[in-house]
């Protein structure tokens, strides 16, 4: 198996005693988590549908179905946060990027593509992907709209639990009463340029603005994964999930 597509030893060691399954806890044991993990990994990096994942796997359809469980469940997730207990928090940047929603990924039954954060913006079906970066570049929070959704929208959802001496944006998110008033009320250096209709532009650290690149730095090696880099998945919860897996190996590197 090419390397890019699965977990190194060391990498595997580190998340293992966090996954459900694993011998000596309560319920049934899985017959193998790492296979598991790594099949999941290999169709977000290739960005191909579960049915064309390698034999070596298993039944994909067992493998869909236990990924579409721990996702809803926020094991994914949960995987995530406990790396993320190693954040640099001097700084963190905040910025969002939009996917591609492939038409397979519309049309979830039960559900509004609204509700599954599918929208329209210029390319057509797309997904928001918010995010915030440490400041080493890890990312540390997620949060999905559909495509057309405000940048201000994510930054109301993911900064009231970021917890850093200051925060980088770009002009997208100079906002008063939604960015800045609340930033400094909780003693966070703004380091956001000033939007061009400003009456009276804002200063700030242009020196430390220049690290803002790590957030973007983080998409490219996201989007890395071609089943984020394009979206497939029907459900909100499942692509949030990959995300949170692919986000994972990246801390791992």
């Amino acid at each position: 198996m090419k390397r890019r597509y699965a977990l190194r030893d060391d990498q595997w060691q580190r998340i293992e005693h966090l996954l459900p399954g694993r011998p000596g806890t309560v319920g049934v044991t899985a017959k193998d988590n790492r296979l598991f993990v790594e099949a999941v990994l290999y169709r977000f990096r290739a960005g191909i549908p579960w049915r064309d994942l390698p034999e070596r796997f298993g039944d994909f359809r067992v493998v869909h179905t236990r990924f579409t469980r721990w996702s809803k469940t926020g094991v994914w997730e949960r995987v995530f946060q406990v790396l993320c207990e190693e954040a640099d928090n001097e700084y963190a940047a905040i910025d969002s990027t939009i996917v591609r929603a492939h038409q397979h990924s519309a049309g979830a039954s039960g559900s509004s593509a609204e509700e599954e954060n599918i929208g329209r913006s210029r390319g057509g079906l797309s997904t928001k992907i918010h995010a915030v970066v440490d400041a080493l570049g890890n990312p540390i929070s997620f949060f999905l709209t559909p495509g057309q959704a405000s940048d201000l929208v994510g930054a109301e959802r993911l900064l009231p639990s970021v917890e850093v001496q200051a925060l980088l944006a770009d002009k997208a998110y100079d906002a008063d009463e939604r960015v800045r008033q609340p930033l400094h009320e909780r003693g966070i250096e703004v380091v956001i340029p000033s939007k061009k209709n400003r009456k009276q532009a804002h200063d700030y650290d242009r020196f430390l603005y220049q690290t803002r690149h790590l957030v973007e730095n983080f998409f490219a090696k996201l989007k890395q994964y071609r089943g984020i880099a394009t979206r497939y998945d029907k459900r909100s919860v499942n692509f949030l999930g990959g995300i949170y897996l692919a986000a994972s190996v990246i801390w791992l590197a």
